[in-house]
């Protein structure tokens, strides 16, 4: 069934309507007519089936009954991504989304070949909200991860004291024998919490950056013993937390 997200204000007791590039693609795409069904998501997480009264300049839908539904990762996580080259970061925010993290900060890193342009970003950060948007849409999440503007390594480790848990995925810990395996840190999560991950680019992150990130407390982590493309951490790291937190006793 067709799924959209749902401003608040749109939301009038158990009337619905829908506006905007969402009416296109709802009429015009997706061709549904009065009578059809789609799935709503309120912003604060509700779901709910509803049907389409009337088409005009805006669709109108009655609210027919709430999802008893649970999408999101049971734990808040926060990708903070070393800016890769091309279109990887769309990928990545575009997977992870599905994947259920919570947000993406994109990190300009020492070793980020790519440089965001300031006069670009407003530009570069709507295209991530869309891929965000449609994403989320397709794997029903219930709320709509938050994108950051791009960050400094001084910036991440303020953001850090909001968070419960600090990683970052450092290839020289995957090259250690002994290195602890992830479910030595898994086991110290609990459900509601926040963590924050760091990623770096297509190099790695830079012997400085690595310091300042254990002087603010950030835990090095091995995503298994093979060295990950910067593409892959994330979706590694998330899919083993999904694993751990929903697919087990």
């Amino acid at each position: 069934m067709q799924y959209y997200f749902v401003e608040k204000d749109q939301w009038q007791g158990e009337q619905v309507t829908i506006t905007g590039d969402d009416y296109h693609h709802l009429v015009n795409v997706m061709r549904k007519k009065v009578d059809d069904h789609v799935i709503c998501s309120h912003p604060d997480g509700k779901q709910a089936i509803c049907q389409i009264t009337a088409i005009d300049e805006q669709v109108t839908l009655r609210l027919v009954d709430y999802l008893d539904a649970q999408t999101e990762l049971p734990v808040d996580v926060t990708i903070v991504q070393g800016l890769p080259k091309g279109d990887k970061l769309d990928w990545i925010v575009q997977k992870a989304t599905e994947l259920g993290a919570r947000s993406f900060v994109p990190f300009n890193a020492v070793r980020s070949i790519v440089k965001w342009d300031k006069k670009k970003e407003g530009k570069k950060l709507a295209r991530l909200q869309k891929i965000v948007k449609e994403a989320s849409e397709q794997s029903h999440r219930q709320i709509l991860p938050e994108i950051y503007s791009v960050q400094t390594l001084m910036n991440i480790v303020e953001l850090s004291h909001e968070y419960d848990h600090l990683f970052m995925a450092y290839e020289e810990t995957a090259r250690e024998l002994e290195s602890n395996k992830l479910s030595h840190h898994f086991n110290k999560i609990q459900p509601g919490d926040r963590v924050l991950i760091v990623i770096g680019p297509e190099g790695g992150l830079d012997e400085k950056e690595v310091h300042a990130f254990y002087e603010a407390h950030f835990q090095a982590i091995r995503l298994g013993p093979r060295i990950l493309r910067t593409e892959t951490a994330p979706l590694y790291l998330l899919s083993a937390l999904s694993y751990y937190f929903e697919e087990t006793e």
